[in-house]
């Protein structure tokens, strides 16, 4: 989960958006391609960046919350998104094919341990990395906590955040039969992976809106419509991950290996209004966590490019940059 919408600047804090040094296709297993780029200083603390969605593709912005003279900064699009390749395709597209392509990412730079950078979704596969892989995680940075469990999406896509939004939750669930509202995330998935283009394309652009517009706190709920690859790419791979309950074994997987990465400096960053992630699932996570540490931000919902998360991110960086 997180905000697909173009970010907008927040405050003087954000570092330039300089290009990248290095930008490849790596063919991963599974007939996939998959976008890598690193910008920053060729040398410096690498740090790599973990998109939300799945499915919402990377974006220059996102490099600009690191010190380009101090961090080697590594993004890339996940697999079916953004200028990863086949765009869309849930094909051997799984949590676990996402966390191998991480390390393998890691192996090719020839990276020997990163610090770990993610947001909603990104969290939660940061979190699944760091757990697969302890040995390899320096620091873990996360923002708009998501734990990839049943409450979460019962919150979300069962009539929790429509209780605030009632005006877009209407128009988000009243696009199937009344019959299938019980269960929004399958009657969408029928509509999404259908033999209908025209269908597929409306339902994928409800998908995304529903989301896009809850993601500030500033919102008024007026998503806007981006281009149809982007939404397309968005709400089938995140519908298809969540048809699957991210592909986990048990729903409280994360917490329940927390002990594995307890080890691992871990700060977190959290709106406290966020409505796409509530607050629960971090507070939860950092409960008892002796080497984390829980960063509320007031008056802040999802987005990454809310004005207080932006500023409490930065400043994370900047400290971490300077503790080495």
């Amino acid at each position: 989960m997180d905000r697909i919408a173009g970010q907008k600047r927040a405050g003087s804090a954000l570092y330039p958006p300089l290009e990248p040094f290095d930008q490849r296709m790596l063919r991963v297993p599974g007939g996939h391609e998959v976008y890598v780029e690193q910008s920053g200083h060729p040398t410096g603390r690498p740090v790599v960046v973990l998109h939300g969605g799945p499915g919402g593709g990377t974006s220059p912005a996102m490099r600009r919350y690191f010190d380009p003279a101090h961090y080697r900064i590594i993004l890339f699009d996940q697999r079916g998104c953004g200028r990863s390749r086949p765009h869309a395709s849930v094909l051997a597209n799984t949590t676990w094919d996402l966390v191998a392509d991480i390390e393998l990412i890691r192996t090719t730079l020839g990276i020997d341990r990163w610090a770990v950078f993610g947001g909603s979704w990104g969290a939660t596969l940061a979190l699944l990395y760091a757990e697969a892989h302890p040995d390899r995680v320096t620091n873990l940075i996360l923002r708009g906590v998501f734990l990839m469990m049943q409450r979460e999406l019962d919150w979300f896509y069962g009539g929790g955040a429509g209780a605030f939004w009632p005006d877009q939750w209407r128009d988000f669930s009243g696009m199937v039969p009344e019959a299938e509202r019980g269960d929004l995330i399958a009657a969408y998935h029928a509509r999404l992976f259908g033999s209908d283009p025209q269908t597929e394309a409306r339902f994928a652009r409800a998908w995304s809106g529903w989301e896009n517009a809850l993601a500030s706190i500033e919102s008024e709920g007026m998503a806007g419509e981006g281009p149809l690859d982007h939404a397309r790419a968005f709400a089938r791979l995140e519908n298809h991950y969540f048809v699957n309950r991210g592909f986990l074994e048990r729903d409280d997987q994360i917490l329940f290996n927390r002990r594995r990465i307890e080890h691992i400096p871990t700060i977190i960053v959290q709106g406290r209004y966020d409505m796409i992630c509530p607050p629960l699932s971090a507070w939860r996570l950092a409960d008892g966590w002796q080497q984390s540490v829980l960063r509320m931000v007031p008056l802040a919902g999802h987005a990454l490019s809310e004005t207080g998360i932006t500023a409490e991110l930065v400043r994370t960086m900047d400290a971490l940059r300077s503790a080495t």
